[in-house]
């Protein structure tokens, strides 16, 4: 047993290792300025992807909303790059839609210590109070789904119907500073690429802290039997609300990073679709595997910007196809896969 897990731990670290070579050293290497702000787009996601396999892979609690948090995230970074290029006039799409003032809420985002702030512990309260409830309860499974479901629809209809004070439709546009400094120069945005390939290891090695610590075992012992955990005493609402407050946060980095590399937030980041599509990130990466959830979400962006452009009328039908398929044929994702390719040499190589 300890072999098995020393093995597996090796592993871990192999492949998160490979993961970081990659993003550190290879794609800024062979991509110039544009494709690697593309593959930071990308990596956006890689966040949110994390959190999935948190969640879902070890937790059992498969959330259709993540881009709910992702979207606050993204919204209250681009709220303070907003206030920054409009100062000290009001941002453009208030003074459009008649705001002689600005909002209360909007405030405490002149400040960008004050915005980190929010982006961190924001989504872990909201996440937290709503799914103890929820667990509390003992809804789980699709019901749970379908309620994150339903929210994030709520969520997109409240912020495209206060164009006043999130810009509606449009959402959030035209901010180039931070600080002062250029984000949409070369250097700026590289810059920020290498944060976020920062940011992302540290996420990655948290997480698998987690899930080999003994929070994350019994954190599988409550995704395969929960009520055998709970009558040994655990409570467990409390445990699945922590790792969803967990994955609410890295999803609110994520959209944070994304402002800063778009240059823009709008209301489809926070929609069904896009909350659906960061679940196929972590599917197709393999939903127990940290590093395959960043790669899912890199290889999923790519393919969406490609077959976006090739074919714009149906590059959702294959998406939805791909997460059938993953499911169907290969349910541990493509590090279920490369594991299984591994193992089969290893054993071929054994005397």
């Amino acid at each position: 047993m300890l072999s098995k897990l020393s093995s597996q731990r090796r592993r871990d670290i192999g492949s998160t290792a490979a993961v970081l070579v990659l993003l550190a050293l290879v794609l800024p290497l062979a991509l110039d300025a544009f494709r690697l702000n593309l593959v930071g787009k990308y990596l956006a996601f890689a966040f949110v992807a994390i959190g999935v396999v948190l969640t879902w892979g070890y937790g059992g609690v498969l959330s259709l909303g993540q881009g709910m948090f992702f979207g606050l995230g993204g919204y209250m970074m681009a709220m303070f790059l907003k206030l920054e290029a409009s100062a000290p006039e009001l941002p453009d799409f208030m003074v459009w839609s008649s705001v002689e003032q600005l909002p209360t809420w909007w405030q405490p985002f002149h400040s960008l210590g004050w915005t980190v702030a929010g982006i961190l512990v924001v989504p872990a309260v909201l996440a937290y109070v709503f799914s103890y409830a929820i667990f509390k309860r003992r809804v789980s499974g699709v019901y749970f789904a379908i309620v994150t479901l339903s929210l994030a629809l709520t969520l997109t209809v409240v912020v495209i119907g206060q164009q006043g004070d999130t810009g509606g439709a449009n959402g959030i546009t035209d901010f180039r500073t931070l600080l002062g400094l250029d984000i949409a120069s070369d250097d700026a945005k590289r810059t920020i690429y290498f944060a976020e390939v920062l940011a992302i290891a540290l996420v990655m090695a948290l997480s698998l802290v987690i899930v080999r610590s003994r929070f994350g075992k019994i954190l599988i012992a409550i995704r395969d039997r929960e009520d055998r955990v709970r009558f040994s005493g655990y409570n467990t609402a409390h445990m699945k609300a922590f790792v969803f407050a967990v994955a609410a946060v890295l999803s609110s980095i994520g959209g944070a990073f994304y402002s800063l590399q778009v240059g823009l937030i709008a209301p489809g980041v926070i929609g069904v679709v896009a909350s659906v599509e960061m679940v196929i990130y972590a599917a197709v990466g393999g939903r127990l595997s940290i590093p395959g959830a960043v790669i899912g979400a890199l290889l999923i962006g790519f393919l969406k910007s490609y077959l976006s452009e090739t074919f714009p009328e149906g590059w959702l039908y294959f998406l939805g196809a791909v997460f059938i398929l993953v499911v169907w044929a290969i349910p541990d994702g493509l590090a279920g896969l490369g594991g299984k390719l591994l193992r089969g040499r290893a054993a071929e190589a054994a005397p």
